[in-house]
């Protein structure tokens, strides 16, 4: 096929390909891009109302996307971290950049702009760009640790006492119980000792902790025993302030401060002190030992949130290497299938025209009517391969279009693609050698970065499992002071003068350390003997870790053999292009020659229907071959993981959503100014 020989007619919608199969050179690129020339099948000297009034509409109203962004809320600190974020709603509208490409019903596109759309339209890439932020809000919330497991807080519950406060704080602390139910327990306040929980694997919490729990209680207890409470109904009066701030640490241990407050009035007659405030202050340290303990072990899950992270980037850019690959393959798809039209077309026009010229001879009477049938046959199934590759042309661009809409529009639906990009095939490959391929897609690919990750994680994730076989000991101690103040009865015989006061002289008592106490200690809370369960997750892990390294060396292996696959594939391509050209230009030598024979009337019309025939044949071979090597070279990039830099595509752009460099039209097509729209 030569770009001098063009027979196509004026229905035939591939003329612009003509040169579609002529070899050539464009830098070092393997599959290159060429201009092809504006067809003049394609009016494009009007154009529509109704595309006009549709890429005006889109061009002012719809905006570039953008990467996903989530906007934390905006108040006061106060209740700032109690608000949910906002997420503006997914777009669902196509760009402004396919509009501006829709001219007369068509579509015009280069590689790069039907690379462009699909990075601002395709669906499926715009969901994958969700994964980054998802991934970024996992690291965050991975930051703030986990359920902190030690020390307790304790609520206060419902029916308290204090020691040495009150007819049942002194049972209480004398160890003397009534009877009567009334003693009770509060977490954190009772006789200030600690309450050990154990730590287990559980990561500590990093985000610091308020809590407060006030109880106002109002009890009448009935007394048997009157020696004490003096009196045979026991009514008490209770304020309880309970405020807790606890902040933990990456060693996995955590340093609380409590601050509580206990306030009485009871109508016992034996009371020295009533009504009586009894507040005290603690400072409280607790550090695992052996489980739970290390920077480690609680760092290890923000470690492996933080390769998610590196992760959905890498996922992402499979998503995105995947899509373009497949854009320039459905690209490619329609500038072959437009080329098969153009020759289907050519050989449709070469044998009608033997039919009319059968009939003038059979008029003349050179040539028995017998022959006239035989060229009708043949018009006729050239007539229908028209059709057909008609048809194909139109399923590959729809599949082509699926790929570059965000959603259907009927302008753009019933629009034929004129693609303004052929291949072209260079003299030689120059690939360099398979150990070199083989490690560059060692270095590019995607989901060999993603699997080096995943060992990684694995390889974290054995910290938690190696931890889980730790003994649990905790080492704690605490400080506390406390104070009693309040209204000395001198009926009941009077107290010392220092209880006399209320609140703020129980916090100077506090203050003065006048009642301190200090605690110190080891709690050892699961040895056990076998710990066969966590071996068994501990082996269970370790095994899974193996099989996962075998696993990695097989893929690896598979990516060798498929750099080599696909290299044995583009050089089978070329050989198979090479071989069609040469046949195509043979079967043009004999159908000339053939032609010229029928002139001087020394061949048959047969003859002539039989190279036309074997020359359309060999020129959809060489659309064929042509096709094969684009796919091939699309591939082979694909599979060294270099599909984005080879066609001069970023990351940067698959991640914000929009591509900065313009569209690229024919110089026939301009675009509409404003005083056209």
């Amino acid at each position: 096929m030569s770009p001098n020989r063009s027979n196509c007619g004026a229905g035939t919608r591939a003329c612009h390909v003509e040169t579609l199969l002529d070899t050539g050179f464009a830098g070092s690129g393997i599959v290159s891009l060429q201009r092809a020339s504006t067809p003049t099948s394609r009016g494009v000297a009007g154009r529509s109302a109704r595309s006009t009034f549709i890429a005006c509409l889109c061009a002012a109203s719809l905006a570039a996307q953008q990467m996903p962004l989530v906007e934390k809320p905006r108040a006061p600190i106060g209740y700032r971290s109690y608000l949910g974020t906002s997420v503006p709603p997914a777009g669902l509208t196509n760009s402004s950049r396919i509009y501006r490409l829709l001219h007369a019903g068509s579509l015009y596109l280069t590689v790069q702009d039907a690379i462009a759309l699909a990075i601002e339209n395709n669906p499926n890439l715009e969901a994958a760009r969700y994964n980054i932020p998802i991934a970024d809000w996992a690291v965050q919330r991975m930051a703030a640790g986990g359920t902190p497991r030690g020390v307790s807080g304790g609520a206060a519950s419902v029916n308290p006492v204090d020691p040495g406060v009150g007819v049942l704080g002194s049972t209480t602390s004398g160890g003397v119980s009534t009877g009567n139910g009334g003693s009770g327990s509060v977490g954190g306040s009772g006789s200030g000792g600690a309450s050990i929980q154990q730590i287990g694997g559980t990561v500590v919490n990093f985000d610091p902790s308020f809590t407060n729990t006030t109880t106002f209680a109002h009890y009448t207890t009935p007394e048997v025993n009157q020696a004490l409470s003096q009196t045979s109904a026991l009514v008490d009066t209770e304020r309880i302030y309970s405020t807790q701030l606890q902040q933990a640490f990456d060693t996995g241990g955590a340093v609380r401060f409590n601050d509580y407050e206990y306030y009485q009035k009871e109508n016992s007659p034996g009371d020295l002190v009533n009504p009586v405030a009894a507040p005290y202050m603690r400072l409280l340290f607790y550090q695992p030992l052996f489980q739970g303990g290390g920077r480690a072990f609680n760092l290890h899950n923000i470690r492996i949130a933080e390769n998610g992270r590196s992760a959905a980037h890498q996922a992402f850019r499979a998503e995105f290497l995947n899509l373009v690959a497949s854009v320039l393959t459905a690209y490619w798809d329609v500038v072959t299938a437009d080329a098969e039209l153009a020759a289907r077309q050519r050989a449709a026009d070469a044998t009608q025209k033997f039919f009319e010229d059968t009939q003038k001879e059979i008029a003349a009477g050179a040539l028995p009517r017998v022959e006239e049938p035989r060229a009708a046959a043949e018009a006729a199934n050239r007539r229908q391969d028209l059709t057909l590759a008609r048809i194909a042309l139109q399923q590959r661009e729809s599949a082509l279009k699926q790929l570059l809409l965000r959603r259907q529009e009927p302008a753009i639906d019933s629009a034929s693609i004129v693609p303004l990009d052929h291949i072209v095939v260079p003299d030689s490959d120059d690939l360099p050698g398979l150990a070199t391929l083989v490690s560059g897609a060692m270095r590019d690919r995607p989901d060999v970065a993603l699997s080096k990750i995943n060992d990684e994680n694995a390889a974290i994730n054995t910290i938690g499992t190696i931890n889980g076989l730790l003994p649990t000991m905790l080492a704690f101690g605490y400080f506390m002071n406390r104070g009693v103040a309040g209204t000395v009865q001198e009926a009941a015989g009077g107290a010392p003068a220092s209880f006399a006061g209320g609140y703020g002289t129980a916090l100077g008592q506090i203050a003065r350390r006048d009642y301190p106490t200090e605690a110190a200690g080891i709690s050892l809370s699961s040895l056990p003997f076998h710990n066969r369960v966590a071996q068994g997750d501990y082996a269970f892990e370790q095994l899974q870790l193996r099989q996962s390294e075998l696993s990695g060396q097989k893929d690896d292996n598979a990516i060798a053999v498929g750099v080599s696959n696909q290299m044995i594939a583009l050089r089978q391509a070329r050989a198979r292009y090479n071989t069609a050209v040469n046949t195509r230009k043979l079967q043009e030598q004999l159908l000339a020659y053939e032609r010229e024979k029928f002139t001087y009337g020394t061949s048959t019309f047969s003859h002539l229907i039989v190279d036309q025939r074997a020359l359309a044949a060999a020129e959809i071979t060489e659309v064929t071959a042509l096709a094969d090597y684009a796919h091939a070279r699309v591939s082979l990039d694909q599979v060294l993981g270099q599909t984005l830099e080879n066609n001069g595509v970023t990351l940067e752009e698959g991640l914000n959503g929009q591509v900065a460099r313009p569209s690229q039209l024919p110089d026939s097509i301009a675009p509409a100014k404003p005083a056209d729209r």
